[in-house]
């Protein structure tokens, strides 16, 4: 099982939950195994993470890593940040 943690903002979509689990070996499939709703709000319509939303695996933004490609092992944990802008 692999462990979604979402921020404050995004939980109404998860039925209030701050944490998904989801049985998923890369990071796009853990997001489809996420309810419609809340995937909306975390990848484009054409499957791309949105650009304002940050996935952390560990210290390392998937970015970084292999993007929705990048795989997961049984225990692991995402982490959703949407990005913060102001001035």
């Amino acid at each position: 099982m692999i462990a979604v943690r979402l921020p404050t903002v995004l939980r109404p979509f998860a039925g209030g939950a701050d944490r998904v689990e989801v049985d998923a070996g890369t990071v796009a499939e853990a997001f489809a195994a996420l309810d419609p709703p809340l995937r909306r709000r975390l990848t484009d319509e054409q499957g791309a993470v949105r650009r304002h939303v940050n996935i952390y695996l560990g210290d390392d933004n998937i970015r970084d890593l292999g993007g929705l490609e990048t795989e997961l092992a049984d225990g692991d944990e995402l982490l959703i940040l949407p990005s913060v802008a102001g001035g």
